[in-house]
């Protein structure tokens, strides 16, 4: 066999690839401008020349490839095939052939997703459809192909699950808004949004942009695949599974149906995701403008409006995406939400339990990256007050797991006196009743303990990152 720079330059390619090289023959073809593969290129049911539709760029090389990619940096459990994530390279390149094949001739048959339950605010759950990995990265490069197409038909104050965009911006709208004057909102809440999607209104709407059958069948087939719970197969002939890769995209699909009509009528409004705000000058014209969208909602997209938890209030009386506002000489501000901070907390507690049994060391990462994220967050609020109060139960926190780690009387007392405090004393707390709580509020630790010997030690403060980072 002749060796050519090609066949050379193939053996090098990335491991991390889902289609490997072919040989040196394919390698000149792809070079001149010819098919990448002759599976991919070919349109097997109507004739024998090489077609590019949308469902060959969706299977393309690339796009397949930097598909993977996305599922891998994402993580996340596997699904009810319980394959793991180190097992799908070999897996996809081992059953290219196969998984392409039943692709492009629309044989391909999704499996079922994975339901998984996660606990709500309001003490209710949300359900979670986890795919495959392998269907996980057929529906991420369907997800690649479709976004740049979509994004363009999108509302310009349409902020979830898109590029470039996000729950900042989303706010700084809503702020907008109410320093225009717009002060009343009607804050809609969709019942059960992902579970109740008219399917075949959403392929509908897909089918006015996409051309490509097969892409259509495909996408029908995702949403059809049906779920397992504890073993049993519920089949979902309505609804998205809230959970693969292209659910948001869908929903938003669907969801820009409303934002269209909420532009022709000359609304003012917020969308995230499925987070709607609707903006008026009064209270009377957020009531008639609800019933106007709520006709459209129920009547033409066939959702249903929690109407308990829909209202029509002042802006300052609603929560929207873990913040809430309120009226200042320089127009509208933000705070943080009363529910965000109890969240919060109950985040922190789990790391810093009495019993968690974490290092130290373990414990402090996990901290600082609670600390920098929230921050990040809600760092358009006015919060500093809040921020010097978290910190304060913070470190009071911090302070009880240390006391509590030290464990024998012997530990307290000897590493109390090496802190400076005197013998007598050293001895007297080493040996007290006190509880752990009680205990890490007292002037011995907190004179001991202090809050420059924990940042020396590594530990961020709410309060010092706020007034860094604050916008």
């Amino acid at each position: 066999m002749k060796i050519t720079e090609n066949t050379i330059e193939c053996r090098k390619q990335n491991k991390d690839t889902i289609i490997n090289c072919g040989n040196s023959v394919e390698h000149e073809r792809r070079r001149n401008g010819q098919s990448d593969s002759r599976m991919i290129e070919k349109d097997d049911i109507n004739t024998n020349k090489p077609t590019i539709g949308m469902l060959e760029r969706i299977l393309s090389r690339d796009n397949m490839n930097n598909a993977y990619q996305k599922v891998k940096r994402n993580k996340g459990a596997g699904g009810t095939d319980k394959m793991e994530m180190d097992e799908l390279l070999e897996h996809l390149k081992t059953h290219r052939e196969e998984i392409l094949s039943s692709l492009l001739n629309t044989s391909y048959k999704p499996s079922p997703v994975k339901r998984v339950e996660i606990p709500k605010e309001n003490g209710e759950t949300r359900k979670l459809g986890i795919p495959t990995l392998v269907d996980r990265v057929i529906q991420q490069a369907i997800l690649q192909e479709l976004s740049p197409i979509y994004e363009k038909q999108f509302a310009e104050t349409s902020y979830g699950f898109r590029q470039n965009r996000g729950c900042h911006d989303a706010l700084k709208k809503c702020q907008e808004y109410a320093n225009e004057g717009y002060w009343y909102v009607i804050d809609m809440d969709l019942e059960k949004f992902f579970d109740t999607v008219n399917q075949s209104m959403l392929m509908e709407i897909l089918s006015r942009t996409i051309k490509d059958n097969r892409v259509l069948s495909l996408i029908q087939k995702f949403l059809n695949a049906g779920i397992m719970d504890n073993g049993m197969f519920i089949r979902s002939e309505e609804g998205v599974p809230q959970g693969g890769p292209i659910s948001p995209l869908l929903a938003n699909i669907i969801l820009n149906e409303l934002d269209q009509k909420l532009e022709e009528w000359g609304y003012r409004f917020v969308r995230y995701a499925d987070d709607l705000m609707i903006f008026t000058t009064s209270k009377r014209a957020a009531q008639r403008q609800y019933e106007r969208v709520s006709k459209f909602i129920e009547g033409k997209l066939k959702l249903k409006i929690n109407k308990d938890k829909t209202k029509v209030s002042k802006l300052s009386e609603v929560k929207y995406l873990g913040y809430t506002f309120y009226r200042s000489k320089g127009g509208c501000r933000f705070r943080v939400h009363p529910k965000s901070i109890n969240k919060l907390k109950d985040k922190i507690r789990m790391v810093t339990g009495r019993s968690k049994g974490m290092s130290i060391d373990n414990r402090k990462i996990k901290l600082n990256q609670i600390i920098h994220g929230w921050v990040q967050y809600f760092k358009l609020a006015d919060m500093k007050t809040i921020m010097k109060t978290i910190d304060e139960w913070l470190r009071r926190r911090i302070r009880m797991i240390t006391w509590k780690s030290w464990k024998k009387v012997k530990t307290k007392f000897v590493n109390l006196k090496k802190l400076g405090v005197a013998r007598e004393k050293a001895w007297e707390w080493a040996n007290t009743r006190k509880g752990y709580w009680h205990t890490a509020n007292s002037w011995i630790l907190a004179t001991t303990l202090t809050n420059a010997r924990f940042e020396k030690q590594g530990y961020l403060s709410f309060l010092k990152y706020y007034l860094e980072v604050k916008v």
